[in-house]
Formats: structure tokens, C-alpha cells, sequence
């Protein structure tokens, strides 16, 4: 009996200004690994033309919704295609809204004239995937799959704040009691306790699918861990881990057709 595998896509982050060639480099990882599963935990889009706290300003002069949209979708077909070309089985593929992707409903909550204009169905996400996890209000969906939970991020408490802090992967273990992982903070941090029960459970925040700075994260980008997670023998919410930098994924698979 074969094992069950995991590929998790953190946060890449698709941005009309920069390449999507580590999106190739996806495929064929996929092609290779051959997962049961693909979780891409959201924020494949930038959405850069939507980031209000950018308005204004020069940087934000040339950005636009159709060059956003463009830049995601190129993206998630470069990432498919090599299996999509293969004719090979396809994993089981869930994308989970993430809150650059929402950046366009709440547009539309704020500026009621562009509802029929632009919608969320301009990601075409049914394309490649088969479960489409939206947020749940202000606060980003959950999935259950093998006994992980899944989601862009997880909430602290009754104010829908994002789990941070020096130790988030603890703190998802505190505040859920299961397994669980997310994206969003763009560092990799992982934590694991056994339950008095003797069940293994562990927290995970996997770090961010970007090759690139962020302008606006200045030193803060230093601190990301860009690459993907595999997690290997998952079952009941436990597995083996292994982290690959996207710097890993580029020496192997940079020069694949």
C-alpha cells in the first residue's frame, strides 16, 4: 500500500512585475513526486492594483485589475501543465482563498458599482481545482483533509486576528488542538506534541512560494522561508516533513522543458 503525500503551496504571490518561471519548476516537482494532494494555501494572486494602503502613492501608478488577474492564472496553468501535458493522474487539487484573492470582494462590498463588472469567478479556479475553499466572512475558509486542517490563516480568537507572534506554529497548536497549516506570515515554523492519547499532532505555517522582495516588506523580506512543503505518510492528521527552497526546486528543474 502506497503512502499518502502532500504538496503545499504557500502564498506565491503572482505579480505582473516579476516571472512565474518557479511555477514550472511546480510542475514538475508534481510530476515527480506524484502526490495524492495539492494544497495551494491562497494568496497566488498579488493583487497589487487592489492594495489600498498603496494608493496614492508613485509606486502604485501602471497597476491594473487585468494585469493582476493575468499574472495569477499564468501562474497556476504553468504550474498544471507539465501534468496536464503527461496525461498522468491528477492529484486531488484545493485552493484556499487566501486574503490578497479577497482584496476583490471587498472592493466590491466598498464600491457597489463594480459588482457584475469584476467578480470573484475572474480567478477560474474551477479550471485546475476541485475544492475552492472561500472565506467565511472577514475570516479565511477551513478544510479537514487526512486529518489536517487546512487554511491561509488561522484566527486567535473573537476578533478574527491572524495567529502570529515569535512561535505561531505553537500558538496553532494551542488555540486548535490538532493538526493544522497555514501560509500567510511567510515563514516556516513547525511545532509538534504527542496527545495524552498518544496521537501525534502538529502545526505548521509553511512559508511563501515568492522569489521575489516585496516593496513594501523592506527588511521584513529577509526573514521569509520561499519554497514548498511535502509531507510524506500522512495519515490521522500525522506525516514526515520535508521543506524544499524554491532556490532547491530551480537547481533541479530549471532547465526542464
Amino acid at each position: 500500500m502506497s503512502e499518502t503525500i502532500h504538496l503545499i503551496v504557500p502564498d506565491p504571490h503572482a505579480n505582473p512585475e516579476h516571472n512565474n518561471d518557479r511555477a514550472d519548476y511546480l510542475g514538475q516537482l508534481i510530476l515527480d513526486i506524484k502526490p495524492d494532494v495539492v494544497v495551494n494555501l491562497g494568496d497566488m494572486w498579488d493583487m497589487s492594483s487592489m492594495a489600498s494602503y498603496d494608493k496614492g502613492k508613485k509606486s502604485f501608478q501602471g497597476r491594473t485589475f487585468a494585469k493582476d488577474i493575468e499574472a495569477g492564472l499564468e501562474f497556476d496553468d504553468r504550474m498544471w501543465e507539465p501534468v496536464r501535458r503527461a496525461k498522468k493522474k491528477r492529484p486531488r487539487a484545493v485552493f484556499i482563498e487566501g486574503n490578497h484573492e479577497h482584496r476583490l470582494k471587498r472592493a466590491i462590498d466598498l464600491q457597489g458599482e463594480l459588482e457584475g463588472v469584476i467578480s470573484f469567478n475572474d480567478f477560474d479556479l474551477k479550471r485546475n481545482y476541485d475544492d475552492i475553499v472561500e472565506y467565511k466572512g472577514g475570516t479565511p475558509g477551513i478544510i479537514e483533509i487526512d486529518g489536517i486542517i487546512y487554511c491561509h490563516y488561522s484566527i486567535s480568537g473573537v476578533m478574527g486576528r491572524p495567529i502570529g507572534g515569535e512561535h505561531p506554529a505553537y500558538s496553532l497548536l494551542s488555540k486548535q488542538f490538532q493538526s493544522i497549516t497555514q501560509g500567510h506570515i511567510h515563514v516556516f515554523n513547525h511545532c509538534t506534541r504527542t496527545t495524552a492519547q498518544g496521537k501525534r499532532i502538529h502545526g505548521m505555517v509553511a512559508g511563501v512560494y515568492q522569489d521575489y522582495d516585496s516593496d513594501w516588506a523592506g527588511e521584513i523580506n529577509r526573514l521569509w522561508s520561499r519554497g514548498v512543503l511535502i509531507k510524506r505518510g500522512v495519515s490521522d492528521g500525522n506525516y514526515d516533513h520535508e521543506w524544499i527552497s524554491i532556490d532547491r526546486l530551480k537547481a533541479a528543474y530549471g532547465k526542464v522543458n
